[in-house]
């Protein structure tokens, strides 16, 4: 454990000193200006190299098998079939999968660093009018039922460009329907739903629940599950939007 800590270390730090090249070239040699508190600011680098190397460990020793267990444990023929029935399953009786991906899917995207920064930025900049906790939620309700749905795609053996494509199209309805502010925000939610806490486990369950499912390829089916993290958050954020602007409005008629 030891060798990989620090076999981790080196890897990361060799990924994010070229960073800190551009960063302090770009200071120095294009701006022409001094690093202010350069030693808070050389500590911070540290800080970062530090916390990716345990963060990249801990995924492997936790996040990653997690998803997999629950996946495996979720699918067993035990499990689906209590009663001992020897009936070919349906996709009814995946109903504790659908119910542990959309817990996972709503917990970890509230969990998710890069999406907290894009709300606080998103409420300073729009002096308050988007609501951080109410992005949060509509994120992660979007993430929730996106990998619900992949999961759901995967027990039917649906091909996914079908699921995608039609997702896509309430995207583009929504956008000209959608407040026009919230639109490039709902883009990027869409994005910042696939970053370190959710990536991990919403791959390990795809490809778990691939894997135990009979008749699933796991590098067809298994992959796939964080394209529909990208895409219902975008749906639900534009919603959300939509719901509150169509609130707004009526209340202003009553008064």
């Amino acid at each position: 454990m030891f060798t990989e800590l620090i076999s981790t270390l080196l890897l990361t730090a060799r990924d994010v000193i070229p960073i800190a090249v551009i960063l302090f070239g770009f200071q120095l040699g294009v701006l022409k200006r001094p690093v202010h508190h350069w030693r808070k600011v050389l500590l911070g680098f540290i800080y970062v190299i530090i916390g990716l190397t345990f963060f990249l460990v801990g995924l492997q020793l936790a996040l990653f098998p997690i998803g997999e267990t629950m996946a495996n444990q979720l699918t067993t023929n035990e499990f689906l079939h209590p009663n001992g029935s020897t009936d070919p399953f349906v996709w009814q009786d995946y109903v504790w999968v659908y119910v542990f991906a959309a817990a996972i899917g709503f917990s970890t995207t509230i969990a998710e660093p890069s999406l907290i920064a894009v709300a606080i930025k998103a409420n300073q900049v729009s002096a308050g009018t988007i609501g951080i906790q109410g992005l949060r939620i509509s994120v992660a309700i979007g993430v929730a039922i996106g990998i619900t749905l992949g999961c759901f795609r995967i027990v039917v053996g649906d091909p996914i460009h079908y699921y995608i494509m039609a997702g896509y199209v309430i995207v583009v309805i929504q956008t000209f329907y959608a407040p026009k502010m919230i639109v490039p925000l709902a883009y990027d939610s869409g994005g910042v739903t696939t970053s370190t806490v959710t990536v991990p486990l919403v791959a390990a369950l795809g490809l778990g629940l691939a894997t135990n499912v009979e008749g699933r390829n796991p590098l067809i089916d298994g992959f796939g599950l964080i394209a529909f993290a990208s895409l219902f958050p975008m749906i639900t954020v534009m919603g959300y939007a939509q719901v509150v602007d169509y609130l707004s409005k009526r209340k202003a008629i009553k008064e």
